[in-house]
């Protein structure tokens, strides 16, 4: 499939599509250049994926493709999918996957993280990995998105999440002036994130690790495997 001619879900949301694409209508341009000095963490997600030799990976909120190609590279023996909700996004995406030589290990399309059918989109339905880099902060119902993803793991899967934390080891000021950057971009850290994923980590029976990064600037977690000895009860990492 080529990376710039996706199909729809037919079930996406389209007013946050449309909202989606007239944010990032310019701002995809510059997208990577610039976030790259406060979307903190993703280097140490992508690292930490651990994917098995001829693995499948799938990105909820690929933007412009900059996590999966950096993944990509890391893990040459794997094959890697990802979904946004934003045309504006994906053909950037597709662009750049093109650059690197990538079009035959990655695929992508467009629909609602949380909704999606994998087996219709990329025909597979589960995947060893699903990570989410700084997009739930995005989503609207991100919760939904975190038992979709949940869902579309295999059996020994994890997922990885980074986003924004509450920035609680940071001064009020930064905090403020934080979050009123972000409002402009239609971004909202999520306060119960640490919560959901414990939750969705009991309710399946899977383990969970969750980290503080930079005083509480970003943080990031790991659901999964399921554990063996404890299908019932999740691990919470301090």
């Amino acid at each position: 499939m080529s990376t710039t001619e996706l199909p729809a879900s037919p079930e996406f949301k389209a007013s946050h599509a449309e909202l989606m694409d007239g944010v990032y209508r310019w701002q995809r341009h510059i997208y990577d250049l610039t976030r790259k000095y406060y979307l903190l963490g993703r280097d140490r997600l992508i690292s930490g994926l651990d994917v098995p030799p001829g693995g499948t990976v799938l990105e909820l909120g690929c933007g412009t493709g900059r996590n999966i190609i950096l993944a990509a590279r890391r893990y040459p023996d794997a094959r890697f999918f990802g979904l946004d909700i934003s045309a504006e996004m994906l053909e950037t995406a597709g662009k750049a996957i093109d650059r690197e030589g990538l079009t035959n290990r990655v695929t992508l399309a467009r629909g609602d993280a949380t909704d999606f059918d994998a087996a219709a989109l990329y025909g597979i339905g589960h995947f060893d990995r699903v990570f989410v880099s700084y997009s739930l902060s995005m989503i609207p119902g991100w919760e939904t998105t975190v038992s979709a993803a949940l869902a579309a793991l295999g059996p020994n899967g994890s997922l990885h999440v980074v986003d924004f934390g509450q920035q609680e080891g940071l001064p009020g000021w930064f905090r403020s002036l934080l979050r009123g950057w972000l409002r402009k971009f239609h971004v909202t850290p999520r306060a119960n994130l640490r919560e959901v994923l414990e939750s969705e980590s009991l309710r399946t029976g899977a383990t969970h690790r969750f980290r503080t990064l930079y005083r509480g600037y970003a943080w990031l977690a790991v659901i999964g495997p399921r554990n063996p000895t404890s299908p019932s009860t999740g691990k919470v990492a301090p």
